[in-house]
């Protein structure tokens, strides 16, 4: 599959984007009754058509139910469900999903738990089920033979020669990286399960039909096999457990649906419905792919096990959906930032850890007693002196040994100002106040700028002048009391090239925030207002800290108060920025599909998933042309600019999987490369 071919598709479709629809589907059992089954097969089949997914996968021996016991070995049902397949292959033809449907076959005089792949009338392989369960309340090998009986490769069914194998793959031609591999209920609970060979051999989408039945706490036991065979394979995993209609003699089940992909739940049934589910979910292919490039493991794996990934065989389809298909799937507007209460605070304090252990562990390593830092009553600065207020705590080391510093310029806020003074009053560091104006004036007289003369000129000289003098005082009065240099700027100013380089807020001793995004930097202080961590007698000056516009303060407002320089203005929200950066720098996507992911998630609120901190006034919403207009500047910032920056940044710890920009890390890169082909990208295929 080409991109060109893949391009072609409509930009509102996901399956121009990397995604495939996936389908688990939980019909109610009409027991030993395969023509009921097939009906019953065939509605959810016509359903997922009309929502144009790739795959739909149903329960194990969904054809004739699985609590049968000896009534498999009557020829009659045999003979009724291979008829009811028939009828399912035939009716396929008009209909665009792969369908994985359960059904014992009769193969080389055994009796064979399989599953059957059919795509538009024809039937693609027979999958056997390789590890029979014969323990407890399950006697599979009283009826059925493993897999590994069999000596055919090929099997005639329903009119057609078709492959015969538990080593087999389903690929479409059309759809890149959209690969399906199959195996059946026990099969997972393997120590080695079959589907780690699959996705070794090239699968993305892993499918299990299955019949697991019901106990308390089993559900929870299936979903975490799930989601660690999902992240140990680098893919997705889609399961369907039978429920409604099965034999209660002396067992119960439940329905039990998920879809699962690179560890994380993507969907999950309520179980125990009387009329069957649907689970949809819409599988980010592009996403494992990427994953499995970047992890080196991952092939060395695949090259330890050669012999038997080289045993899989690969049936080629086409999905042949061409039209437009939008996206069904929750797209997180804060990537950085977890949506539920529990995982956010979780999140938050381990962010927090991770960079007050940093710190901790820096000053101990160079015996340094003090810390200066420089606070400017904005975001970064507030997280920074959190972190190094906890760190003195942790070490039993008095407060005021933190040399905390404003430093006002010429567009320093009344409210900055003041909130920098509360905080560090609030916090008990030594605190201290000085005027960087006198000597920025006496530099642009050395420089004989316009300023200097009395005319109103606030070039980026005037700008880095005034940043550059406070990290000249940082630093010397770090000399002078034999301390160290906490830096504030954060992961997302790194991406953007927002700071003054080398002289400016760009450098520092050590920096606990450089891979932290601004739009975690927010939560955290949030959570600090909130954690019993916190520092409540801060709480008042932190809403207000929260609330102010983020500014760099370096060009005086106009003559009625109101400021002239606006960040996210110049250099676009943060909000849409930390997006970009995300899918960017984590998955290396297409700046096209960052742009439809960013749409889906800002400019539908039905989609955009909101962390549960977000207050109701700071909800926006951004079309594409916008989207796609900061996605532009991001861009040629990142790629073109921006580098030579991250190539000489000093340490900090890297805190969230979303990964740093540090050049000793996660990211390297050249600092003369250009930005052409990001930009051409989405120049010619966004509208």
């Amino acid at each position: 599959m080409t991109a060109t071919s893949q391009g072609s598709r409509p930009f509102d479709s996901i399956y121009r984007h990397g995604f495939a629809r996936v389908v688990v589907a939980v019909p109610e059992v009409a027991l030993a009754d395969p023509a009921t089954n097939a009906e019953r097969a065939l509605d959810f089949l016509r359903k997922a058509d009309q929502q144009r997914a790739a795959l739909v996968v149903f329960p194990e021996l969904n054809l004739t139910g699985y609590s049968l016991e000896d009534l498999f070995l009557q020829q009659a049902l045999l003979d009724e469900a291979e008829s009811a397949l028939e009828h399912v292959v035939k009716e396929s033809k008009t209909l665009c999903p792969l369908l994985l449907v359960g059904l014992p076959l009769r193969i080389e005089d055994g009796l064979f738990n399989c599953a059957v792949a059919v795509h538009r009338g024809r039937i693609l392989g027979v999958v056997p089920k390789t590890y029979l369960p014969n323990y407890r309340e399950y006697y599979e090998k009283r009826q059925f033979r493993a897999a590994e009986a069999l000596v055919s490769r090929e099997i005639q069914l329903a009119g057609q020669k078709v492959p015969l194998d538990r080593h087999l793959l389903f690929s479409a031609s059309d759809l890149r990286d959209f690969v399906v591999g199959v195996e059946i209920c026990e099969d997972l609970w393997a120590p080695i399960p079959p589907s780690t060979f699959a996705a070794l051999a090239g699968a993305t989408v892993l499918c299990n039909l299955s019949a697991s039945n019901v106990t308390i706490d089993k559900a929870k036991y299936r979903n975490l096999l799930c989601r660690a065979q999902s992240g140990r394979a680098v893919a997705a995993y889609a399961y369907s457990g039978t429920g409604y209609g099965e034999s209660t003699t002396d067992l119960a089940w439940d329905g039990h649906a998920m879809i699962a992909e690179n560890g994380d739940m993507v969907e999950e049934s309520q179980r125990f419905g009387l009329r069957g589910c649907q689970l949809v979910t819409d599988v980010d292919l592009d996403r494992l792919a990427a994953e499995r490039m970047r992890l080196s493991s991952f092939s060395d794996c695949a090259r330890e096990h050669r012999e038997t990934v080289s045993r899989f065989r690969t049936v080629e389809f086409e999905l042949e959906i061409d039209e437009a298909v939008p996206l069904q799937r929750e797209i997180s507007r804060f990537p950085y930032v977890p949506i539920g209460a529990e995982e956010l605070d979780e999140r938050c304090h381990e962010a927090y850890n991770i960079q007050v252990q940093g710190l901790v562990r820096r000053l101990e390593a160079a015996n340094i007693e003090r810390l200066v830092v420089g606070i400017s009553g904005g975001l970064d600065s507030t997280q920074a002196l959190l972190v190094a207020t906890r760190a003195f705590d942790l070490l039993e080391r008095p407060r005021t040994d933190i040399l905390a510093y404003t430093m006002p310029g010429f567009a320093t806020s009344d409210r900055t100002l003041r909130n920098a003074h509360a905080l560090m009053g609030a916090l008990g560091v030594n605190a201290e106040e000085i005027d960087i104006r006198p000597s920025c004036r006496q530099m642009l007289a050395d420089l004989d700028h316009p300023f200097a003369r009395g005319e109103d000129v606030y070039d980026v000289t005037f700008e880095n002048v005034q940043a550059g003098e406070r990290t000249s005082h940082l630093f010397r009065l770090a000399n002078h009391h034999s301390g160290m240099v906490l830096g504030t700027g954060d992961l997302s100013e790194l991406a953007l090239g927002w700071a003054t380089y080398g002289v400016g807020d760009h450098m520092s001793h050590y920096n606990v925030n450089g891979s932290v995004p601004k739009t975690l930097i927010q939560h955290l202080i949030r959570w600090q207002i909130h954690s019993s961590e916190g520092t409540p007698e801060a709480a008042d000056v932190l809403r207000d800290i929260l609330d102010t516009e983020i500014s760099p303060e370096l060009v005086p407002g106009d003559d009625q108060g109101a400021a002239l320089q606006s960040t996210e203005a110049k250099i676009g929200p943060y909000e849409l920025q930390d997006f970009n950066l995300f899918y960017l720098t984590r998955y290396g996507y297409r700046p096209s599909k960052v742009a439809f992911l960013a749409r889906a998630a800002w400019s539908d609120k039905s989609l955009g998933a909101w962390p549960s901190q977000m207050s109701q006034a700071k909800r926006n919403e951004y079309d594409l042309p916008e989207i796609k207009k900061w996605l532009e500047v991001f861009l040629f910032r990142f790629f073109a600019i921006s580098q030579f920056k991250r190539s000489a940044v000093p340490n900090g710890p890297k805190v969230g999987s979303g990964g740093s920009l540090s050049p000793r890390g996660d990211w390297r890169a050249p600092s003369d490369s250009t930005a052409e082909v990001w930009l051409r990208e989405l120049r010619e295929n966004v509208p």
